[in-house]
């Protein structure tokens, strides 16, 4: 039996049922509003400490962090493999994979909430919206965040650094564009878990409505996420999950916020 934890939006819940997709498995979803501070109960704190999603429970074991989650899927249930072949092959992906959890999930957090967030926390009552800020723990999406989230829902696409966080983003776009130039998937000619692991990056533009950072001048990762959004799995992933208000807040909010990205960029 897996039971997922999971949110609509998270990038990383995303990746992990995007994996299960793409595997075929079924699953037990827990849904938590993560907009609303479900994730800081204490009895979910209690299978996942930093107060993020998603967590998996399978038969009973708990496992979190999606890139470690997603490879104990495909470890756990080896059909339809998600790693490609070659031991090279197979580093190169988690290069991805760690470029991810590094650099990219941090730096999708700020845009995330100086973007769109920001304004959903705001509408909370006052109470509740201080209670929000505060219960991020110590340690969470970086050593950082609990201060770093309340700078950015503070001050929005005035935080300080702020503009260097989406040059960080742009330049994996690039990265993505160059490593496409001679095969379709990131690594090797098979789609594997680098791609799973940037698609949610990817996605999470579009959905804020800044897809032209690619469109029109980054054709192979136009192309690639094209092939990405065929694939059967996409869309109960990444868009069946997202509740219709949340997805009219990314892309409303994402459109009004880009023409100060834009500026930032430029």
């Amino acid at each position: 039996m897996i039971d997922l934890y999971h949110h609509g939006s998270s990038v990383c819940a995303a990746k992990v049922r995007f994996a299960l997709g793409e595997k075929n498995l079924p699953w037990q979803g827990h849904y938590l509003d993560i907009l609303k501070g479900d994730q800081f109960a204490p009895e979910y704190q209690r299978l996942n400490p930093k107060a993020v999603v998603p967590t998996l429970v399978h038969d009973g074991s708990v496992i979190v962090e999606s890139t470690v989650i997603n490879e104990y899927i495909d470890e756990t249930f080896p059909d339809v493999p998600l790693k490609p072949k070659s031991p090279v092959e197979r580093a190169e992906m988690r290069v991805w994979t760690k470029a991810v959890d590094e650099s990219l999930h941090p730096a999708c957090g700020e845009i995330t909430f100086a973007s769109c967030h920001r304004h959903i926390v705001r509408r909370l009552p006052e109470d509740k919206f201080q209670a929000f800020l505060n219960s991020t723990p110590p340690i969470s999406v970086t050593a950082h965040w609990h201060e770093r989230k309340k700078e950015i829902v503070m001050h929005g696409l005035d935080a300080p650094g702020l503009g260097d966080t989406f040059r960080l983003y742009d330049g994996y776009l690039d990265k993505m564009e160059n490593s496409l130039a001679a095969r379709p998937w990131l690594v090797g000619e098979t789609f594997s878990l680098a791609d799973i692991a940037m698609t949610p990056y990817v996605n999470r533009l579009d959905m804020l409505g800044m897809a032209s950072l690619w469109v029109g001048k980054r054709p192979r990762v136009t192309e690639w996420f094209n092939r990405i959004k065929a694939r059967k799995a996409f869309k109960h992933a990444f868009l069946d999950w997202c509740p219709p208000d949340l997805t009219a807040d990314l892309l409303t909010f994402g459109r009004q916020s880009w023409p100060s990205v834009e500026r930032m960029l430029a």
